[in-house]
């Protein structure tokens, strides 16, 4: 493995434990420009103010959203991880048709990300998760 891989693949690790510590500041510093794609749910969070939104959305129902990688590879200019997401269910969460309080019950669900580096860079320029969206609610026994 060459040595823009290693730190391509070094850089994926920091943030996704950064991610996971809630350290956003840290995890913003990991991008070249701080941008999202969510397949599975097509929504796009692009730039710092976007990108601190999602944090703040994503993790008020599930304030100890964590990753545990399962496999990490580079290629080109993407890195590729599978991982599995886990959380608890400790704030209001936000479906279609209904919030639902609480349950108190956690998750672990199987999923993978691509992240992508401008060329000859270790700096995200975007993170895409591949997600099944009913997945997490299904783990919490709510569908």
């Amino acid at each position: 493995m060459g040595a823009l891989s290693a730190a391509r693949i070094k850089t994926v690790q920091d943030h996704m434990r950064l991610e996971s510590q809630g350290d956003w500041d840290a995890v913003i510093a990991t991008f070249e420009h701080p941008r999202y794609e969510m397949y599975g749910a097509g929504a796009i969070f692009d730039g710092e103010p976007a990108v601190r939104r999602y944090f703040e959305l994503s993790r008020a129902p599930f304030p100890d959203q964590g990753n545990e990688t399962i496999a990490i590879a580079a290629c080109g200019d993407t890195v590729l991880v599978e991982f599995w997401l886990t959380g608890t269910h400790l704030g209001p969460l936000k479906l279609v048709d209904r919030i639902v309080q609480p349950t108190g019950r956690s998750f672990r669900v199987r999923m993978a990300a691509t992240f992508e580096f401008a060329t000859g860079s270790d700096r995200i320029i975007c993170e895409r998760p591949y997600f099944d969206q009913g997945a997490v609610i299904r783990a919490l026994g709510l569908a």
